[in-house]
């Protein structure tokens, strides 16, 4: 392994020997500096220059007269001797190309590393506070010249290059240096820029060489085309207010109504052939619904880059740059200061659970199983046919957690969606006997995913408590919510996967047969509390046949809309936050599409805009009632007054804000108006309706109380009072308690 350069690498240049410019033109040799560039000898500077692109090459050095570079005969290496020439002097390269042209080039060569000893110290420990900045293609000023520093981590590799526009793709021009034990390969070229597209072209020690993407590329090119891009941020956010006041901000205990988008088929642009919004359209268009709508964040399916539209963005390619279909880093940028200035929090699905085969990719990065595990039976999805990453490296686990604090700190993203922490937390996730290999201890449970994730808990929150991280967790794993020094995993929040299959299942039933399912309706509130819970009506369950939330719903077409309303209020009345898939809000009629735009047309229709209207509503009244949200998280918050009634299929409960306030939810699943429906009250006082689905403005039957109902001073439910309902049917209705 070679040494890391130093300034005694310019001290007294020895020739290089036969072996070593054997490594040089097999473009293997892991230092080329300490052959090409300049070094002091006796005589003066001898510089070298490996230039198979040339005819001849001239050197012009800043101060004193060009002169021209000798060819070694036989070869591609070019030298001259200039004498009483300093250490380091600047200077320059002319080259004329074999088929005419000239260009002049700074020489990468004369450069020390742009990473120090410090930094390979604390990329070795896992420590770098913002690797994104020395990673990947930063430019930069380096020696008083203005260019790009590149590096790659490939321990394995037997030579890497930089290839680009800039070199006509050629990987015999750019050859890069290993620093030291690190595994990481670096070079500056100056007089690049942000704009340059670039690969890495990757010697693996068997074989030829594969082009590949650089890791921590914060920009690329637009699919399908796969090359990474130099990017140097210029965009400025405005949001400070915010980002400050997010830090104060306990989201436990605020409401939180999550509209959850695909950018790419959200809405489209049908005089444009149809063609996607771009990340300013969508800032602007999406904020103004959001705020019209009362949704209080957003969250988006994955944007880092992914090469196949159809996975929606959930195989990954590259963990630092949002995909360049809808515009650039910067563009995206422009959207979350916009979302912030306009009061909307911004949260991303993220992906550390599995990446794609592409050639192009992570997979098998150096010629070896560098990312992932190198045993199928630990490094596979079989199902999914992607690779799962080695939790258990140290350098594979600092790439994740630094693209999580990438998105968190240098794009203002208020929140990540983990996707799929079940697949991350058992070895035998999808997988049958002998498929999978057991931990140190036995067991099913990949403890090195358990510890990242940890990690990676302990150090969003620490570095600003206002952020949120959020578990999809299908499983029963323990304390997903639940801080880490008690033994939880750390998240802030976990989606409730059971009560959306559960509730769902019930909502699918004819109201005849419900009353067989009511435990679908109850049992989620035996666990409410275990975990700090959002309650998903997510993308997934709308693909695949499995329908569009209306196309769920039975019954006729009124039904239809009045199940789904009923469903919409009894979910945002329950404990836990709250997150629907757009198209949810107006009754999207066919499933999801991910390459078309939303059913706008929809809302031509009156039952349609009804029920945006309800969602609407729900929205503002949800956002209005702390009793709603602010006791989420605890039973204080939460009160049955009747979860047992399944043959008439009603339940009723309280939600309370301990510091005041009670809201009283009525549900009647059943499409038969109940009349005469004593249920108990928290108290006596008049009960003022303030939201009932049944309305005609819903597209309801109008059936209600009157505006309100008065509590008499007769037992019911455990309750000393209780008033005398009309339930109207297939309908929730919410009471506000008398202060």
């Amino acid at each position: 392994m070679a040494a890391t350069p130093t300034e005694e690498h310019r001290s007294a240049d020895k020739a290089p020997s036969r072996q070593d410019l054997e490594r040089l033109f097999a473009l293997e040799h892991p230092d080329p500096h300490s052959i090409l560039g300049a070094h002091p000898q006796a005589q003066g500077t001898i510089v070298r220059a490996f230039r198979p692109d040339a005819e001849q090459v001239n050197l012009i050095p800043d101060h004193g007269p060009a002169q021209a570079m000798m060819r070694r005969p036989g070869t591609d290496l070019f030298e001259t001797l200039v004498q009483d020439a300093e250490p380091g002097f600047p200077y320059r390269l002319e080259i004329v190309r074999h088929h005419g042209g000239r260009i002049k080039a700074g020489d990468p060569y004369r450069f020390l590393p742009t990473l120090g000893e410090m930094d390979l110290y604390l990329f070795r420990e896992q420590t770098m506070e913002r690797p994104w900045e020395k990673m990947g293609a930063n430019p930069m000023v380096a020696q008083g010249a203005a260019g790009v520093s590149f590096a790659v981590w490939a321990p394995n590799a037997r030579g890497i290059s930089v290839v680009g526009d800039f070199n006509r793709w050629d990987g015999r021009i750019h050859m890069m240096r290993q620093l030291g034990s690190s595994g990481i390969w670096e070079l500056f070229i100056p007089d690049l820029d942000a704009g340059e597209r670039y690969k890495f072209e990757v010697r693996p020690r068997v074989g030829g060489y594969h082009l590949k993407a650089d890791p921590y590329s914060k920009a690329t090119e637009r699919p399908p085309a796969t090359a990474s891009v130099v990017y140097r941020p210029n965009f400025s956010f405005d949001d400070a207010h915010w980002m400050q006041s997010r830090r104060a901000r306990e989201a436990l205990r605020q409401p939180m109504a999550i509209y959850e988008v695909h950018l790419n088929s959200w809405r489209r642009v049908p005089e444009e052939d149809h063609r996607p919004l771009t990340y300013r359209e969508l800032a602007v268009e999406l904020a103004d619904y959001l705020n019209d709508m009362g949704f209080t964040h957003i969250e988006l399916l994955p944007v880092m880059e992914h090469p196949f539209t159809g996975s929606w963005g959930y195989q990954v390619s590259s963990y630092f740059a949002p995909t360049a279909r809808y515009g650039t880093p910067d563009d995206f940028r422009f959207m979350v200061n916009y979302l912030h200035r306009r009061g909307i929090g911004i949260i991303l699905d993220w992906v550390p659970a599995h990446f794609p085969k592409d050639e192009f990719a992570l997979g098998r990065f150096d010629g070896t199983a560098l990312y992932e595990h190198a045993d199928p039976r630990q490094g596979e999805h079989p199902d999914w046919g992607t690779y799962i990453f080695n939790y258990g490296r140290d350098e594979v686990r600092e790439f994740l957690i630094s693209s999580a604090m990438y998105w968190l700190l240098e794009n203002h993203v208020d929140g990540l969606r983990v996707d799929a922490v079940a697949s991350m937390l058992y070895l035998d996730y999808g997988k049958r006997p002998g498929q999978w290999i057991p931990n140190v201890h036995g067991g099913r449970e990949n403890l090195d995913a358990v510890s990242l994730l940890r990690t990676l808990n302990q150090r969003a929150y620490g570095r600003d408590p206002g952020i949120m991280t959020i578990a999809e967790e299908s499983t029963d794993w323990p304390a997903v919510s639940r801080p880490t020094y008690v033994g939880g995993l750390g998240f802030g929040f976990k989606w409730d996967m059971g009560w959306m299959h559960d509730t769902l299942e019930y909502f699918s039933k004819d109201p005849i047969h419900r009353r067989y399912h009511h435990r679908d309706l109850t049992f989620g509130l035996l666990y409410a509390y275990s975990e700090n819970f959002i309650l998903p009506l997510s993308h997934d369950e709308v693909v695949y046949g499995k329908r569009s939330m209306l196309g769920k719903m039975p019954g006729d077409r009124w039904q239809q809309f009045a199940n789904l309303r009923a469903l919409y209020a009894y979910m945002w009345a329950r404990p836990g936050k709250k997150l629907l898939f757009m198209g949810g809000e107006f009754g999207q009629e066919n499933e999801w599409n991910h390459d078309s735009s939303l059913e706008w047309h929809l809302l031509e229709r009156p039952e349609h805009r009804a029920l945006q209207s309800l969602v609407r509503d729900l929205n503002r009244i949800y956002r209005a009632e702390p009793a709603l949200w602010i006791a989420d998280i605890e039973p204080a918050g939460f009160r049955w007054i009747d979860a047992d009634d399944a043959d008439d299929n009603v339940i009723a409960f309280i939600r309370i804000a301990p510091a005041g306030g009670k809201i009283v939810c009525v549900c009647n699943f059943a499409p038969v108006v109940r009349y005469n429906h004593r249920l108990g009250l928290p108290g006596p006082g008049y009960y003022r309706e303030i939201l009932n689905t049944d309305s005609e403005f819903y597209g309801g039957s109008n059936v209600g109380n009157g505006g309100g109902v008065w509590a008499e001073p007769v037992s019911s439910h455990g309750f000393d009072h209780s008033a005398a309902f009309t339930l109207p049917p297939l309908a929730v209705v919410w009471f506000a308690a008398p202060q």
